[in-house]
Formats: structure tokens, sequence, C-alpha cells
């Protein structure tokens, strides 16, 4: 039995290939997922998607998915306080390490690392360091299906807002932004893959551009 380990899910691509990557790790057993959401209206705080998919999605995981709720207009001291206490309820049940999708800003880890320093559960960041470009072309090679629902578009243009996460997205992103969207380029929700024993069927809805992003909306 590995050590059990809650995955944060944002509901997109690294949450899920982070996923993917410790269900083949023996040394780790998954317990569950858990995100952050905005209880105004009821989505991901992270992607603004819609909390019914990402129940869908740890249904098709065969996983448990655990709500964090936040306010809208969320300060860091709320995030950490609403943090700390899901961190020393999941730490009362035996969890004792939390795996992040992480790719290579260093601030962030710092900052996951420093937070979770004295509760006794260890962050683990199975994707950290990889290559992007190679990283992004294995999972649309390993069968991951993803639809782009934010794009920064002082970063990357509106066109890219609602498409596929795949070869053909990747072919032609510009120069500059990074493969994974790892800076915040672009975020994505995933609909299939190997980590799901069904796809999470979505319909696209309106595109709508609120506080300086661009945003798809996503229907199950």
């Amino acid at each position: 039995m590995g050590a059990p380990t809650l995955v944060s899910w944002s509901s997109g691509k690294d949450s899920a290939w982070t996923l993917h990557r410790l269900r083949g790790d023996p040394e780790i057993q998954v317990e569950g997922l858990f995100t952050t959401v905005n209880e105004d209206v009821g989505r991901v705080a992270m992607h603004a998607v819609h909390l019914e998919i990402p129940r869908a999605q740890a249904e098709a995981a065969g996983v448990a998915l655990e709500g964090i709720p936040i306010p809208a207009r969320c300060t860091n001291e709320e995030y950490e306080s609403a943090m700390r206490a899901f961190v020393e309820k999941s730490r009362r049940r035996g969890i004792t390490r939390m795996a992040f999708g992480d790719l290579f800003l260093e601030e962030i880890r710092r900052y996951r690392e420093r937070n979770l320093t004295g509760t006794g559960m260890t962050p683990i960041f199975p994707l950290w360091g990889l290559s992007t470009d190679r990283l992004a072309r294995e999972m649309v090679a390993g069968g991951l299906a993803a639809r782009v629902v934010c794009v920064d578009p002082r970063q990357l243009s509106r066109d890219f807002v609602g498409r596929e996460f795949d070869a053909a997205f990747l072919a032609e992103l510009p120069s500059g932004v990074d493969p994974c969207g790892e800076r915040g380029e672009f975020h994505t929700c995933v609909t299939g893959g190997p980590i799901f024993r069904n796809p999470v069927p979505v319909s696209l809805g309106e595109v709508v551009e609120r506080d300086g992003f661009v945003f798809a909306d996503l229907f199950l």
C-alpha cells in the first residue's frame, strides 16, 4: 500500500496527467481529489468550470472529489485559512501527501511547500521539471482529450478559446507561448483520457470576456 495522497484538481490537463502518473507509482495510493470552489457561483475557482464537470470527471476516474468553498473575491488570508482547515481534516483521516501539477514556476512551488511545512503533509510534484513541449505531446499521444476553457488575450489570441487541446492546437501556438500554458496563457478542461473509465461529454456554450480573460463556458 502506497502513501495516502490527495491530488489538487483544477479540472485541467496537468491535474489529469498528475493523476495518471501517480496511478502508475506503487509508492502512492490516490485517495481523492480536491479543488477550490467559488461558492457564490458554484464554479472551480481556477478555471471557472461549472462544479458539475469536475464531479463528473471524478466519477469517471473512480475517485472522490472534495470542493473547498472560498468567496468570489477571495483574499490570500481567506484562501490560506480554508486550505489550512482542509489540510488538518485530511491529515486526521490519514492523508500524508498532496500532489500538485506544477511544472516549472519556482515561486508557486515554494508557496505550496511553505504552507505545508509543519502540517505533517508532504507536497509532491510529479510533473516538475519535465520539458513542457514533450509533456504536451505526451498527453496528446497518450489519449488525453481536453478543451481550452480560458485564454489570456494579452498572451494568446481569443480565437484559441474553446478549441480542442490536440496536435493541431500545439502546432499553431505562437512562439513564446508555453505548450502547457504554464505561465497562464491558457487553461483547459479534460474530457477524456487514460484516467477515465468513460469520456465526460461536454458542449460548448457562450464565449465571454471577464476580468481581462476570455472564457468558453462548458456544459455537461
